[in-house]
């Protein structure tokens, strides 16, 4: 993991939600999930859900990053247009760079 003032620079593998829908998530690294946490102290909203800006390889979208437990950690939700422009799929491990929204 890296950081910058500007965000968390990590890898991290693409998958798929084995439940109803065909969600796809990025799991952070706990050390990103805690420093996040820690950023964003104060300005969550109701269920723990942090605005970011994500950058998978060139494609950069809007999202929320929600926490999970069981990864004590947040998820990173990756829409099919975004694993369709970014030409990803479950399995594959990512760059992804994650910016707070101020």
């Amino acid at each position: 993991m890296e950081h910058a003032a500007e965000g968390w620079d990590f890898e991290a593998e693409l998958w798929e939600y084995k439940g109803k829908g065909a969600w796809h998530f990025v799991t952070l690294p706990p050390e990103v999930g805690f420093a996040i946490r820690c950023a964003s102290e104060g300005r969550r909203p109701g269920w723990g859900m942090v605005a970011v800006t994500a950058e998978i390889g060139d494609v950069a979208f809007q999202t929320s990053v929600f926490p999970d437990k069981t990864s004590a950690s947040y998820l990173l939700p990756v829409k099919a247009a975004v694993r369709k422009a970014a030409r990803v799929k479950a399995g594959d491990t990512l760059k992804v760079r994650i910016v707070l929204q101020r």
